[in-house]
């Protein structure tokens, strides 16, 4: 008589179990995928299915840290603008110790490592016109401005400029809008600059436009 298969022989092909990481370990991994799909795809295309099979887990495994669509949203939303802000003001600080117009060539030339280093943030939420998106990023926004307020205020009163508090919300928009197209341009065609090259040339570019203040 034949071998009576075995119950591993009768059930066919079997789904890989998820390895057992739990919440806290697989959070960052679901924000991860769900982050990558945003950028590729945008935001509507986050659902916890395009997650789970993104990761190869099945839907509960993702229902485990978070509970619904939204919370995954939120989560990650702010998860990205606390990294970018974190990694911008960072940035700016870089270039504060050197002259004028050496401070804002180094700023930018470390503003430009941030987007290399986070280019899918920088296209989810610099990019995408998602209003969720939006918002978070205006807040975001709004953080960094200040810290570079704080920041290009003493250079105008070195420079001489007149009449600042009425100047600043125009001067930062001009700085800001700067600094977010030269990302913006490397994340989107990394082969043309590198960080060091653009930031030049945006750095110098900026000191002039400040210049004529």
């Amino acid at each position: 008589m034949p071998a009576t298969p075995s119950p591993a022989d009768r059930s066919g092909p079997t789904r890989t179990r998820a390895a057992h990481l739990g919440p806290e370990r697989r959070r960052p991994l679901i924000l991860d995928a769900a982050r990558t799909i945003a950028a590729e795809s945008g935001i509507p295309s986050v659902t916890i299915g395009s997650v789970a099979e993104r990761l190869g887990v099945t839907r509960p495994v993702v229902y485990s840290c978070f509970a619904d669509r939204v919370e995954l949203l939120e989560a990650l939303l702010d998860r990205e603008s606390e990294s970018l802000v974190s990694a911008t003001i960072a940035a700016i600080n870089a270039g504060i110790g050197h002259d004028i117009e050496t401070s804002f060539i180094n700023g930018l030339q470390a503003w430009l490592e941030v987007s290399v280093a986070y280019p899918d943030t920088w296209r989810l939420l610099a990019s995408d016109p998602d209003p969720a998106i939006a918002e978070v990023y205006r807040a975001a926004r709004a953080v960094v401005e200040d810290a570079l307020g704080r920041h290009i205020r003493p250079a105008l009163t070195e420079l001489g400029v007149e009449d600042i508090a009425r100047k600043m919300p125009t001067i930062l928009m001009l700085f800001f809008s700067s600094c977010e197209a030269a990302a913006l341009s490397l994340v989107h065609e990394p082969d043309k600059w590198t960080p060091a090259e653009l930031g030049e040339l945006y750095g110098r570019a900026i000191w002039r436009a400040f210049s004529a203040f």
